[in-house]
């Protein structure tokens, strides 16, 4: 054990950062690993890859996560705003740079090769940083009239949001958003704003729909079943009949064996086939752990940047996980999003670990005087 008293930067760090939100992230990592060991043999054989290929992959990528997770958690607040900062300018950079260069899977053009480094999806890496800056500037439209931060937030959501569209990707597209509506509300702007808010979002799914074809067929699908093909939610629905409360056990199951993106978007539908829906609700609580945790150590917060900031990648990462689930439980239409460090992917994978070391980091106990101190420099 590491004493209160010891004064190297790794004592101060363990006695600072929040246990509770640490040991559930490296659960939900250690889970990953093993669900995968599920979800990911078929989708090699199908490919004809070794039969541990994703498993071992995953590995590798979750090990560089963690190294990230408590590397950007030794971050003071202003750090992690700078960081934040750079990181939106390269990966908005990336984006649209997939715009004229990535490579097109399913009409779609959102991802960039890498070289050695592999593809890399730039949208993953822009969504930590957008929640970080637009807190940044909700909170100065708060503090500091003088400034337009509020306006500077306004105008940060069409930057975001334009190249992602035009890729298209919808369902990052749609993320953002709701996360920044989040801000929006948590900020103290008056009602008709964020009504206003609402009735443009609808207004910009009724355009979608009808003018991209795939969303409108995504959307028919999820209101009437004959209306398309519906086989990768029908087999995801029936993992979850299949696996009942308590599974069919690991390794056992046979529906996954014909579920497309068992290992990535419908791994929460083989988890339900071999350890049960129980499991899945164990899962459900440990997002819903760290979710609500950030949002208790968010309310406490005296600055305004750390509270919003917090609220807003509490948000992110829990949105992201309802919206993965709910697909696996046709609650709404299928919208291609990972489930956190439980969906195999890299870029996935360590853009969540930076957005949950900025939680980590501007969640840490910080004493008072230090902590303003820090903000009015």
């Amino acid at each position: 054990m590491v004493s209160r008293a010891e004064p190297s930067l790794s004592g101060r760090w363990w006695w600072s950062i929040d246990r509770l939100i640490l040991s559930a992230l490296v659960a939900l990592m250690v889970s990953g690993v093993v669900l995968l060991m599920a979800g990911g043999p078929p989708v090699s054989e199908r490919l004809g890859l070794s039969t541990f290929h994703f498993v071992n992959r995953q590995a590798v990528y979750l090990l560089v996560a963690l190294t990230v997770v408590v590397a950007v958690s030794f971050m003071t607040p202003r750090q992690v705003r700078r960081s934040a900062l750079l990181l939106f300018v390269v990966s908005l950079a990336m984006v649209v740079a997939t715009l004229y260069l990535g490579v097109e899977v399913k009409g779609a053009r959102r991802w960039l090769t890498m070289g050695p480094l592999g593809s890399v999806q730039p949208s993953e890496f822009l969504k930590p940083a957008f929640v970080v800056l637009a807190a940044w500037a909700f909170a100065e439209g708060t503090r500091r009239p003088d400034l337009p931060g509020t306006i500077m937030a306004f105008l940060l959501l069409p930057l975001t949001i334009v190249p992602l569209v035009l890729q298209p990707d919808f369902g990052q597209t749609m993320l953002i958003t709701l996360v920044w509506a989040g801000l929006f509300f948590v900020a103290g702007l008056h009602w008709f704003w964020v009504l206003g808010l609402g009735g443009a979002g609808a207004f910009g799914i009724l355009v979608a729909y009808q003018l991209v074809p795939h969303v409108r067929a995504r959307i028919e699908r999820f209101m009437d079943k004959g209306s398309g093909d519906t086989f990768q939610v029908d087999t995801a629905l029936e993992s979850f009949a299949q696996g009942g409360w308590l599974g069919k056990g690991p390794g056992e199951g046979t529906v996954k064996r014909i579920l497309p993106d068992a290992h990535t978007d419908f791994i929460f539908a083989v988890t339900a086939e071999e350890f049960g829906i129980i499991v899945c609700i164990a899962l459900v609580m440990l997002f819903a752990l760290i979710v609500l945790r950030a949002l208790f150590v968010a309310q406490k917060a005296e600055d305004p940047f750390v509270r919003l900031a917090t609220t807003g990648l509490s948000l992110l990462f829990g949105i992201q996980a309802a919206i993965n689930m709910m697909v696996n439980l046709h609650m709404m239409p299928a919208k291609g999003m990972t489930l956190p460090f439980i969906s195999y992917g890299g870029s996935s994978l360590i853009s969540l670990a930076i957005g949950t070391g900025f939680l980590l980091a501007l969640t840490r106990k910080r004493p008072r005087a230090v902590d303003l101190g820090a903000f009015r420099r």
